[in-house]
C-alpha cells in the first residue's frame, strides 16, 4: 500500500477524482483499543491486555467444544471495488476471512502473525461482513490490529445480525430432520438453514424441521440469521442423516478381515472354508488392473505351485455360498499396494464398471471393497472443493461406484480402506492446494460423494506417520491414542485445510478403523488391551486418557478391520479371539 504522504502529494495535483479517497482501515475498533467489543458481533470472546501486538488490548476468541468463536463486524462498501482484510493473529486454527467470499487462516501461531486475503466487491454490493474464529475444543485465539483496506460506502442503519449457535438434531425419521440452534443478536428478520451451500429452510424462530429427504441420507447444516443489512456468517455444522436405511446384515459390532486369495504373502494360504464364522466382512485380495490407466480388473486365485493347498474354483464358490448363507458377507477388494487404478478416462471408467461386475457375477459376491493405495488417487492443482471435485481419475471413480451401487441394489456393501495419509492428513493439508504432494486427503471427495452410498469406512490405522488430530496434537500409531484421535475425525469431520470447506462427519455405524493382525502384518500392531482401550472411548465415551471426544461417542461403531485372516491364523487368530468377542460384549 502507498504511504499516506505519497497519496496526499497526488492528491493535491489532481484536480477531479472519480471516486472518494481510499481510507487506511474502515473498521470501528479494529484494535480493540476501547475496552470493549463495541463495534463487534462476537460469539462469547472478551478484550484482553495481554497478549497484545500493539496498544494495550487485544481480541480473545471464545472457544469452546461446541463454539468456535467467531467475531464479525459488517461494514459499508462501495460495488466493484478491491478490498484487502488483514489481521494479525496468535493461537491454534485461526481463520480470517469475508461472509460468502475469501478467506485464509493458520494452523499454528505461537506469536502475532498477520493475515491478509483481497477480496473485489460485487457489482451491486453495498456492505461486506469481515469474521474471525477458531475451531472447536481448541485452545482461546488472539486477533489484533485488524484491518480492511478500501473506499467506505454509505453506512448502514443498522448491523447485520450476530451468528446463531450451532444447531443441534432435536429428532430424525425417514424424511426429516429436526433442528434448533441458539438466537442471534441484533436485529434479526429471520435465519437461513443451509445443507452444504444450499438454503433449505428460512424461519423467524429458532427451530424448525428440514422435510422431504430421503431415508438414510445424510446432512451437514449451518443457521445464518439475516436482516435488511446483510445475512450473519453461518454457524457451526452439525452432521444428521435420516433413518430407513436398508439392512444389509450386518452384525451391531463387526469383524472385518483381508484374505490373500490371490496371493500368499509369507503367511500361507487360507482356504475359504477354513474362516472362522466369526469373521462378518471376508475381502478377497486382490482385484488388479491388467494396466495402471485401462480399469480393467482381474481376479485371479492363487496359483497351485504359490498356495499348495489352493481349493478348486468350484470349492471356493461353494465355500463362499455357504458363507452367505451363514450371513457373512464376500467382496472383492480392489488395489492393495500393487494395485494402482488410475481411472483418467471415461473409457477406463467403463471398463472398470464392467470387469468388476463381472467378478461380482462370476462369484456371487456380495460387493466392493475400495483399498486404492499409492498413486491410484491424486488431486490436480486447484482441485479444492471436495464437494465438487475435478481431478478425473477422482471424477471418474465416484461415478463408476455410484454405477455399480445402482446395478447391484440397496443391499450391495461397499467398503473403503484408505490410508490416513489420504484422508485426516487432508486436516493439515489437501493435495489440490498445490501444497506439498498432491495426493493428501484425496480419499475426501470420493467418501464423501458416496456417504449415502458407503456401508462401512475403516481406514487404515497403520503404516502411517504421525498424524495430527483434531486437539492439534501428533499422533502415532501403535496404541488407542491413535486410534480414538483418528477415528474421531471421521465421526466428528474437520476443516479441510485451507480450503474453508469442512468434511462432514460419517454415521457411527459407517465407522470402523484398520489393524494389523500381527506384528509381521504391518507398522503399527496394537496389544489388544490398547484396541480395547480404544473400543471402550468411541463406544461408550470411556478411558479415553486425555483425549476429549469432539464427535462424542457412537454405540453404533460398527468395528474392527484387520490386515489380514492369513496373517491372524499365522499367529494363531490372536486377532480372532482377542476381538470377536469383546466386540459382540459391546452394547
Amino acid at each position: 500500500m502507498r504511504s499516506r504522504l505519497f497519496l496526499a502529494l497526488v492528491l493535491i495535483g489532481v484536480v477531479a477524482v472519480a471516486s472518494p479517497a481510499q481510507a487506511a482501515n474502515i473498521l470501528t475498533n479494529p484494535g480493540f483499543e476501547t475496552g470493549s467489543l463495541s463495534g463487534w458481533n462476537c460469539s462469547g470472546g472478551s478484550v484482553v491486555s495481554s497478549p497484545v501486538r500493539t496498544g494495550s488490548h487485544a481480541l480473545q476468541g471464545g472457544v469452546t467444544s461446541s463454539d468456535f468463536g467467531q467475531c464479525s463486524q459488517t461494514v459499508a462498501v462501495q460495488p466493484s471495488t478491491a478490498y484487502t482484510l488483514s489481521a494479525w493473529v496468535r493461537g491454534s486454527y485461526v481463520y480470517l476471512g469475508v461472509t460468502g467470499g475469501a478467506s485464509t487462516w493458520t494452523p499454528s501461531a505461537g506469536s502475532y502473525t498477520q493475515l491478509t486475503v483481497s477480496f473485489t466487491t460485487t457489482a451491486s454490493q453495498t456492505s461486506a461482513q469481515i469474521y474471525l474464529h477458531g475451531w472447536y475444543g481448541q485452545p482461546a485465539y488472539q486477533a489484533d490490529d485488524v484491518s480492511l483496506d478500501g473506499p467506505g460506502g454509505n453506512p448502514p442503519t443498522q448491523g447485520a445480525p450476530s451468528v446463531p449457535g450451532t444447531p443441534s438434531v432435536t429428532g430424525t425419521t425417514g424424511s426429516s430432520i429436526g433442528l434448533s440452534w441458539g438466537a442471534s443478536t441484533g436485529t434479526v428478520t429471520g435465519y437461513r438453514v443451509y445443507d452444504g451451500s444450499t438454503v433449505v429452510k428460512t424461519v423467524t424462530g429458532t427451530s424448525t424441521t428440514v422435510d422431504g429427504l430421503s431415508a438414510c441420507t445424510s446432512h451437514s447444516y449451518s443457521v445464518a440469521a439475516y436482516n435488511a443489512q446483510g445475512e450473519s456468517a453461518k454457524s457451526g455444522v452439525v452432521s444428521a442423516a435420516t433413518s430407513g436405511c436398508t439392512s444389509t446384515g450386518l452384525p451391531k459390532h463387526a469383524l472385518i478381515g483381508y484374505l490373500h486369495a490371490s496371493f500368499a504373502n509369507g503367511s500361507g494360504y487360507v482356504r475359504m472354508a477354513d474362516i472362522s464364522s466369526q469373521w462378518n466382512i471376508i475381502n478377497l485380495s486382490f482385484g488388479e488392473p491388467t494396466s495402471v490407466t485401462s480399469g480393467d480388473i482381474r481376479f485371479n486365485r492363487c496359483p497351485v505351485a504359490e498356495c499348495p493347498n489352493v481349493e478348486s474354483d468350484a470349492d471356493f464358490l461353494a465355500a463362499i455360498k455357504a458363507k452367505q448363507a451363514a450371513g457373512k458377507k464376500v467382496l472383492l477388494s480392489i488395489g492393495g499396494q500393487n494395485g494402482q487404478v488410475q481411472l483418467t478416462t471415461t473409457a477406463a471408467r467403463d471398463a472398470f464398471v464392467s470387469s468388476v461386475g463381472s467378478i461380482i457375477d462370476r462369484w456371487g459376491l456380495d460387493g466392493l471393497d475400495v483399498d486404492f493405495e499409492g498413486h491410484s488417487l491424486y488431486l490436480n492443482p486447484g482441485d479444492t472443493n471436495f464437494r465438487s471435485p475435478t481431478t478425473p481419475v477422482v471424477v471418474n471413480l465416484i461415478s463408476a461406484l455410484k454405477t455399480l451401487k445402482a446395478r447391484y441394489g440397496a443391499k450391495f456393501v461397499l467398503t473403503m480402506a484408505p490410508e490416513t495419509f489420504f484422508v485426516q492428513v487432508g486436516y493439515q493439508f489437501y493435495g489440490g492446494n498445490g501444497t506439498g504432494d498432491n495426493r493428501t486427503g484425496s480419499y475426501l471427495p470420493v467418501i464423501h460423494a458416496l456417504r449415502d452410498a458407503l456401508t462401512v469406512l475403516h481406514v487404515q490405522d497403520y503404516n502411517s506417520g504421525p498424524v495430527m488430530g483434531l486437539d492439534n496434537q501428533y499422533h502415532n500409531m501403535g496404541g488407542a491414542d491413535f486410534h480414538i484421535a483418528m477415528t474421531d475425525m471421521i465421526k466428528a469431520g474437520f476443516p479441510v485445510s485451507t480450503t474453508g470447506q469442512t468434511f462432514p462427519g460419517l454415521r457411527e455405524d459407517q465407522i470402523a478403523f484398520g489393524l494389523p493382525a500381527a506384528v509381521s502384518a504391518g507398522n503399527g500392531h496394537t496389544a489388544p488391551a490398547a484396541v480395547h482401550q480404544a473400543l471402550d472411548c468411541l463406544v461408550k465415551g470411556q478411558n479415553c486418557g486425555g483425549y476429549t471426544l469432539r464427535g462424542g461417542a457412537s454405540p453404533a461403531f460398527r468395528g474392527l478391520m484387520t490386515w489380514s485372516i492369513n496373517w491372524d491364523k499365522y499367529y494363531n487368530w490372536e486377532f480372532q479371539n482377542s476381538h470377536a468377542p469383546y466386540l459382540a460384549a459391546l452394547p
